[in-house]
């Protein structure tokens, strides 16, 4: 069984809850979080950074829920299953645990990268497959991909691309 890296961003865009993006991104998304469901287990961190972003943000225990909701309960649900659940280890480097041994030695992009996703990058960077980072919604990573691959063998997977790259553009254009 693979493993995978999920960026938050993916459950809420699968929610409904990112207007920026379209209706395909969100089928994407939904259908994308039903083959992890499937046939990934989702790497997570000791520390619960990962899944207690996953809660703050969604709501797994709510009555009907949406399909990035209903996700996280099924890892809540299989927290000890590792075909569904690939827990790593992290070491925070800081008190606000956003900065991780784990997180490639790069002075680059530790500068460039937002520190509430260094998290996604040192479980990846953590587990021995290095498995994919999964993201949907946030231009931000398009930046860093080329650096993450080719320094540090990290692949994200990036899906709505094309309306990333426009929004990237839009937003690089705006500066």
């Amino acid at each position: 069984m693979s493993a995978i890296v999920i960026d938050t961003n993916v459950l809420l865009v699968a929610n409904g809850a990112a207007p920026q993006m379209t209706d395909i991104c969100r089928l994407a998304c939904m259908e994308r979080l039903e083959k992890a469901k499937t046939s990934e287990a989702v790497v997570v961190d000791q520390h619960y950074l990962i899944l207690g972003e996953y809660k703050h943000k969604l709501n797994p225990n709510q009555g009907a829920p949406g399909p990035g909701d209903a996700f996280v309960l099924h890892l809540l649900q299989n927290m000890a299953n590792v075909a569904h659940v690939a827990p790593v280890e992290l070491t925070p480097t800081n008190p606000e645990r956003t900065d991780f041994l784990e997180f490639p030695n790069d002075g680059e992009l530790r500068q460039a990268f937002d520190p509430a996703e260094r998290k996604f990058v040192a479980a990846s960077n953590a587990h021995p497959e290095k498995p994919p980072i999964l993201e949907s919604a946030d231009s931000k990573w398009l930046g860093w991909e080329n650096r993450l691959l080719t320094h540090h063998g990290i692949r994200l997977e990036v899906l709505c691309r094309k309306e990333l790259e426009a929004i990237r553009i839009k937003k690089n254009k705006q500066r």
